[in-house]
């Protein structure tokens, strides 16, 4: 995401993990076989960097996440937190943003999308009640997500969708969707289903992409699994892009469209570099005594990381975020840093520097 242009999207669908504190793959022989992914967090799967944008950046979503119950919380929600800040950035000001969530951090998700977008852009908590599957005897039976539906700014595409009408006075006719969506789960749809493990129907995506946007418009997903949101948006005459960190998933979207519309459908762009900016003009080097004067004055002085005062000089210029994990020569992705700390830290993240700091003290 951060090689994409700012304001380019018009809806983003993402179905992350869950914080399930569960491990997922696919079944062997299955269409989805080899797709994988793990669901438990540990503070060792979150970047220092993500700490460091949050805290300094953005002060009110960092004491969301410090109010998290635990730090497998706190992980995932880091995790989270620096994404949503990135999808915010891409959607368009009349873009929309549906949240995927189960109750199992749905209430945090919330606080966290409040911060990044703002509690008046919040607009529905759609609630996708599916009813199949097992019960408990302990507890009342678990049948039904959730999706946080946001804007970012104050006009927004909204084609209302229209389901048949359930009561007598009515039957026959169509009655505006409600926030309670009523549609089965892929586990009874032998045809549609791929064997990912946390696949979702083809109904689910169908009703957001139409309701959300319009023929021509850019929808995005950045979880994107077994391809269903590209499926869906590529069938609506969307443009798309779909990330995932399953190569397995690159596979599946040119395998479902292609069974669709056989050797017809349109080439599908698969790449595995990261996309570099177009939107931000000219930028000076990185090192440019333009850049080194304006860090100095924002960090009064100070190395970014041993927190010491230094002359100007004795200062230098470094990416937050690495040019090799899509880090820009942009002056919000650069700090300064004191020459011991720049040559301990070498090519390494800040995560390194720190323990290495920390070790030595």
């Amino acid at each position: 995401m951060r090689g994409m242009n700012s304001a380019t999207i018009d809806l983003i669908y993402l179905d992350p993990p869950f914080n399930s504190k569960a491990n997922y793959a696919a079944p062997i022989g299955s269409q989805a076989a080899g797709a994988a992914f793990k669901d438990t967090w540990t503070l060792s799967d979150v970047d220092i960097e993500w700490l460091d944008v949050i805290e300094k950046s953005h002060p009110q979503l960092w004491r969301v996440i410090m109010a998290a119950m635990t730090d497998s919380d706190k992980s995932y929600l880091i995790y989270m937190a620096i994404r949503l800040l990135e999808m915010k950035r891409l959607l368009k000001s009349s873009g929309s943003i549906y949240l995927h969530c189960d109750p199992t951090m749905s209430h945090y998700l919330k606080l966290v999308m409040d911060a990044v977008f703002g509690r008046d852009m919040f607009l529905n908590e759609i609630v996708w009640a599916y009813g199949l599957g097992g019960s408990s005897s302990r507890f009342y039976s678990r049948k039904h997500d959730m999706l946080l539906f946001y804007i970012n700014g104050e006009k927004h595409t909204f084609n209302k969708p229209l389901i048949p009408a359930t009561s007598q006075r009515m039957k026959g006719q169509m009655k505006g969707a409600t926030d309670v969506w009523q549609i089965p789960t892929i586990n009874n749809m032998a045809k549609e289903r791929t064997g990912y493990p946390t696949q979702k129907p083809l109904a689910l995506l169908n009703r957001i992409i139409e309701a959300s946007s319009d023929i021509g418009c850019f929808v995005f997903d950045p979880f994107c699994g077994c391809a269903t949101t590209c499926v869906a948006a590529h069938n609506f005459g969307r443009d798309w892009v779909g990330i995932d960190i399953s190569e397995k998933a690159a596979d599946l979207v040119v395998e479902r469209i292609s069974e669709t519309q056989g050797s017809l459908y349109e080439n599908i762009i698969h790449r595995e570099d990261i996309p570099q900016r177009t939107d931000l003009g000219p930028i000076p080097k990185y090192n440019s005594i333009e850049n080194k004067h304006e860090l100095f004055g924002k960090q009064e002085g100070k190395c970014n990381s041993c927190d010491e005062c230094f002359k100007i000089q004795n200062l230098e210029v470094d990416h937050i975020v690495a040019k090799s994990k899509g880090g820009t020569d942009h002056i919000g992705n650069l700090q300064l840093l004191c020459g011991h700390c720049n040559r301990v830290k070498g090519d390494r993240g800040m995560k390194y520097l720190r323990e290495r700091l920390r070790l030595a003290a």
